[in-house]
């Protein structure tokens, strides 16, 4: 019995995971230079990068 209670919390937990992991919307969205930040800079500007680097 607590082999099968064992069995039913850990698949039940990995099945859960993996429909939380599902239902992410940038799950299938990899950014591109192109896009922009929420303040409209480009990631891909090497400025960009540099400022972000001295805030760190």
């Amino acid at each position: 019995m607590i082999d099968n209670l064992a069995l039913a919390i850990t698949h039940g937990l990995m099945a859960l995971a993996v429909w939380v992991l599902l239902k992410r919307v940038d799950l299938n969205h990899e950014p591109s230079p192109h896009d922009r930040d929420a303040k409209g800079r480009r990631r891909g500007d090497p400025d960009f990068e540099e400022k972000d680097a001295h805030r760190a």
